[in-house]
């Protein structure tokens, strides 16, 4: 009887997954992957991106990075091993950016063809454990004038659905996730907004980073030191100065927005929402008063979300 194919093969992109022709007839293959494993061959991968598309003195490399595994190994990283993709990601965005720079310091023109990273993590039906492929996309920039959104939502306080137009532009600063998929901002090199000028000598206490719809800030990335042991974030018609205030220039940012405090007795963080909506690792935050905060715990490498538009993101410093 005629040996049944797969889709894969009948579509004619089988070899574009399997790391190489005739994979399951070489020598046996590990059992697993370890994120060691996953992490050199991304590595591996960006490094061969650039000897294949680089030319003259312009450095050139892949920005989308669509890793498969087999079913068994992804279900491992994905429950037994959760939340180690997206570590090991910002880990390889970083190596990225340090082979970069070796390049630009050796006198390299390096410029990305995007303004973001993005990974896709899948499985694959035909693979066997140990397997892993991989596809890579430069993701140039889109000079296509973007028709405008028709958005229809239905606020919990009227329960009346209404419908809006919104711009592709404002889009540009969101970031989509979902299980398997990352997307991160390309930023070598970091942009400080608001004057928040750190002494070397000075206890850093947290690092924050936030990416704004606005036009003007489109591909960057405003970061904020964390000099204080509490700070307020708030919006662009914030008028004070001092160095405990994180102002972003952005009017989907409440004034003020959020009041961040570093308890020294146990090392962590808290957070008080003054602002109209407030959603920490995907659980909205009760709205509070200024004067009363309702504190609850603020876990680093947390992702926040202000009004369902403004992201911040806090780091240990």
């Amino acid at each position: 009887m005629e040996a049944k194919s797969t889709i894969w093969q009948r579509l004619g992109i089988q070899d574009w997954f399997l790391t190489g022709n005739n994979n399951h007839s070489k020598a046996k293959k590990q059992l697993t992957l370890t994120p060691d494993d996953v992490y050199n061959y991304v590595i591996e991968k960006f490094n061969d991106s650039i000897r294949t598309l680089s030319f003259g003195d312009r450095i050139v490399f892949y920005h989308e990075y669509i890793i498969s595994f087999n079913a068994e190994d992804y279900a491992e990283f994905m429950h037994n091993k959760q939340g180690i993709f997206g570590i090991i990601i910002n880990e390889t965005i970083k190596k990225f950016y340090e082979l970069l720079k070796q390049y630009r310091m050796a006198g390299k023109v390096v410029e990305p063809s995007s303004s973001k990273w993005v990974f896709r993590l899948v499985s694959h039906p035909d693979y066997a454990r140990g397997d892993i492929g991989f596809i890579g996309k430069l993701l140039p920039g889109s000079t296509k004038k973007e028709e405008n959104l028709r958005v229809t939502f239905i606020p919990r306080q009227t329960g009346i659905a209404q419908t809006f137009d919104v711009s592709q532009e404002i889009l540009n600063g969101f970031n989509y996730y979902s299980e398997g998929y990352y997307e991160l901002p390309y930023v070598e090199e970091q942009e400080d907004k608001g004057d928040n000028r750190v002494s070397k000598d000075k206890k850093k206490f947290a690092r924050f980073e936030t990416i704004l719809p606005d036009k003007q800030f489109a591909g960057k990335k405003v970061e904020y030191m964390m000099t204080d042991d509490e700070i307020i974030i708030s919006g662009d018609e914030e008028a004070r100065e001092e160095t405990n205030i994180f102002k972003i220039p952005s009017e989907w940012v409440n004034t003020p927005h959020l009041q961040i405090r570093y308890n020294k007795s146990d090392g962590k963080f808290y957070l008080a929402s003054f602002g109209e909506l407030t959603i920490l690792n995907e659980h909205t935050v009760a709205k509070s008063d200024v004067n009363s905060p309702s504190w609850v715990e603020l876990p680093v490498n947390s992702k926040i979300l202000l009004n369902g538009i403004v992201g911040v993101n806090i780091f240990k410093s």
